[in-house]
């Protein structure tokens, strides 16, 4: 114990004595939390919504003014013409072009049937999607509303029937994308730290050479093992720690569920992610190479956790290999834990699974490692 008290000692002083490493370490990972909680949300916001007004009667003057009121849509102007309407789409200067035909309103109160022409840049297919989706609630709003006020008009001796839900919201009342991604960031930025750090701290030794003085001392294996990366595992708790104190200060984001629940998930966690970078760092030379690969399964291990695109949507075989991903299970327990106060046999599964995990990732790391070279 008192070697790898050593070691952790001299760690640390080598860790707080670069300047340099210090704002990679503590102050990019806050910046990023903050930028990417508000820049990651698929809301869709700012349409910019032009119309084609051929009937100019009250009714479409009604409907124009529910995209108007609606705080998605940005209503920039009227086309005389479809024509124009059309070239300016193609410039990518209206992303919504909503055309109501003449005779619009004669239409819905003798046919009570009238048709709109919708026009989406589909671009971008999902951020249509959402539109569409935007767009067709409003209508739906808008056609209640007139059918209603027609019956009215016809017989006023008729009382419409109307059927109201009252949808009740649970883990997120408010309906606010960041509380969905914030732990989601927060496993991003503990995950990547970590993995970086400790894949590159070995190799850094090589480096210098200092590595090789190090191999023939008595030092064992172990010893040696345990004091380079237990910093890191201290520098991963405390990046949790002043993550989660930023998600309640800045985005308020709810802590339902134990914190210790959470220490204790994220203690085991930062062991998978240290032993995948003691493994890396055993077959690269050089910083470079250690960074290119972690960076390279970071990529692939974040796209499939289902921090930002559902599980659920990809092929079989992509939810068959993301059983492989330790960051799924990460993101997984702390939107549990924090939106739905989950305890510790809820997240049971996914705690044996990071256990099994790092139990293979340090074994095969110290296997892999070479006192002497």
């Amino acid at each position: 114990m008192k070697t790898i008290r050593y070691i952790i000692q001299k760690e640390f002083k080598q860790i707080f004595r670069n300047k340099g490493m210090l704002p990679i370490i503590f102050v990019l990972p806050l910046l990023q939390l903050v930028i990417l909680s508000n820049a990651a949300t698929f809301e869709v916001k700012n349409i910019k919504f032009a119309y084609i007004d051929h009937d100019h009667s009250s009714s479409s003057r009604a409907l124009i003014e529910k995209f108007e009121a609606s705080t998605y849509f940005n209503v920039l102007t009227d086309f005389p013409s479809e024509t124009q309407a059309s070239s300016a789409m193609l410039k990518g200067e209206v992303d919504v072009v909503l055309e109501i035909p003449s005779h619009f309103e004669r239409n819905l109160q003798k046919e009570k049937n009238a048709n709109l022409g919708i026009t989406i840049n589909a671009i971008d297919g999902a951020a249509a999607g959402v539109e569409n989706v935007y767009v067709s609630q409003i209508i739906q709003s808008y056609n209640k509303h007139i059918k209603t006020d027609l019956m009215q008009r016809l017989d006023a001796q008729i009382q419409p029937v109307n059927i109201a839900s009252i949808p009740l919201f649970w883990y997120n009342e408010t309906l606010n994308y960041k509380t969905y991604m914030v732990p989601g960031i927060l496993v991003l930025l503990v995950t990547m730290i970590t993995l970086f750090l400790s894949g590159m701290n070995i190799v850094r030794e090589k480096e210098i050479g200092t590595l090789e003085q190090i191999n023939v001392t008595p030092i064992k294996k172990s010893q040696f093992i345990i004091g380079k990366l237990f910093p890191f595992w201290v520098i991963g708790m405390g990046l949790l720690t002043i993550g989660l104190i930023l998600a309640r200060l800045i985005f308020d984001v709810p802590m339902i569920g134990s914190l210790f629940l959470m220490y204790f998930y994220t203690s085991i966690y930062i062991l998978v992610i240290l032993g995948m970078g003691l493994f890396i760092s055993n077959f690269t030379d050089t910083q470079q190479q250690a960074m290119f690969i972690a960076w390279f399964f970071t990529v692939i291990f974040i796209l499939m956790s289902g921090l930002f695109t559902p599980i659920e949507s990809m092929p079989e075989w992509a939810q068959t290999l993301t059983e492989f991903n330790p960051i799924k299970y990460f993101v997984e327990v702390m939107r549990m834990v924090m939106l739905k106060g989950s305890g510790l046999m809820d997240i049971l599964p996914q705690l044996i699974k990071t256990l099994v995990y790092a139990l293979i990732m340090n074994g095969l790391a110290v296997w892999s490692y070479k006192k002497a070279s």
